[in-house]
């Protein structure tokens, strides 16, 4: 009987321990992200970061609990992001994670948070690749097939080229990616299997670019795409005026950084390059507010990936609330039905990949700052 008893008591002890360690897990939300704080796609990472804050300052409670961001810098490396997801998965027991700027960083980072079945939001990953084959990666942003395409018809209607060049960096997924579908859908719009006169690459840090450059002089084009991230850009094109290349650059989202402009100077007035949002166009009473609540903290105009962090932060808070809970798995179920949801960059439905559709803006360097040319919306 005396047996009995005690067997009870530590049966009771440890059911009381038992709710008492599940008690004190739901006393906060604990979302995840990691993102490039350092390296060479710092500034990107950074912006997104802004973004995240400010929508957190906003918002810091969801289901009652307080919402807690943990943040883990990927440090512009592959290996350091895979690593970055596992440390919050496992060490800081997050329930969802944002991230990453950097599509060859998500693509590192998704097969990890796919395996421990926690979802991710991706704030810019453009590569079709981060969702293909992931049900537990999302993103925020249109992808590249829509990018190029974007930029081939740009080229195309608005700029009246009929031969393009092309300059990617090989190291960078993101890059390879769309330069490729620029290629593809430049080619359809012209009809001409040879209007694509000059491929070439380059490796990220790279710091001379003349033998790419002499190359695409002596092809002629009437535009060059560059595909690579905005420092080393900035860098190219700077080189390209300077050997008397007059051509229009263009480029992708990932020009749209300070540093492409306080690198290049007046060596990049006048490249176009497409992005995901302008705070020239707001297209949501939702942009509206957004743009309004960044001035008034950062003293200074908004870009696509704030926006983008803004958006995800409360696209997370969103299927957490509609799943009515902090099991990853719920979230995921409730990421995946994500229907019209208002953001700063625009109504946001996700498609049975996990990918945003959503419409593009052109942008052109102009008197030192990025100026709206073209708001693009998918067919």
């Amino acid at each position: 009987m005396v047996l009995h008893r005690r067997l009870m008591m530590v049966l009771l002890c440890l059911a009381l321990v038992s709710l008492g360690s599940a008690m004190a897990a739901e006393t906060e939300i604990r979302i995840g992200v990691y993102e490039p704080m350092t390296g060479a796609m710092a500034a990107g990472g950074q912006q997104t970061m802004e973004g995240i804050e400010l929508a957190h300052e906003q918002r810091a409670k969801v289901l009652g609990l307080p919402v807690r961001v943990i943040l883990v810098d990927n440090r512009s490396d592959k290996v350091e992001a895979a690593t970055a997801v596992t440390r919050l998965i496992q060490k800081d027991k997050v329930c969802a994670i944002i991230g990453s700027y950097g599509s060859g960083l998500s693509m590192s980072g998704g097969p990890v948070a796919q395996a421990a079945k926690v979802p991710v939001m991706g704030c810019s990953p453009t590569n079709p690749l981060v969702t293909l084959g992931n049900d537990y990666y999302f993103r925020a942003c249109f992808i590249d097939p829509f990018q190029g395409r974007v930029m081939a018809q740009f080229a195309y209607d608005k700029l009246g080229a009929r031969k393009a060049a092309i300059i990617q960096d090989i190291a960078q997924d993101y890059a390879v990616g769309l330069a490729n579908f620029f290629r593809q859908a430049f080619l359809e719009l012209t009809g001409d299997p040879k209007s694509v006169v000059a491929f070439t690459s380059y490796q990220t840090g790279d710091r001379d670019y003349t033998a790419q450059l002499t190359y695409v002089a002596n092809a002629k084009p009437d535009v060059v795409f560059a595909r690579g991230y905005y420092a080393d850009a900035a860098v190219l094109v700077t080189q390209a005026r300077s050997l008397g290349l007059k051509m229009p650059f263009l480029g992708g989202d990932t020009f749209e950084a300070p540093e492409f402009i306080e690198i290049g100077g007046k060596n990049v007035e006048g490249v176009y390059f497409s992005t995901h949002y302008s705070a020239d166009a707001p297209v949501t009473p939702a942009s509206e507010k957004f743009v309004a609540l960044y001035k008034a903290k950062f003293k200074t105009a908004p870009n696509t990936f704030a926006a983008l962090g803004y958006d995800c932060y409360n696209l997370v808070l969103d299927a957490i609330e509609r799943a009515g809970s902090s099991d990853p798995k719920a979230i995921r179920d409730a990421m995946a039905k994500t229907k019209g949801f208002v953001g700063a960059t625009g109504i946001i439905t996700l498609d049975t990949n996990g990918d945003a559709t959503k419409s593009a803006v052109v942008l052109v360097v102009k008197d030192g700052q990025f100026k709206l040319v073209d708001v693009v919306h998918p067919r």
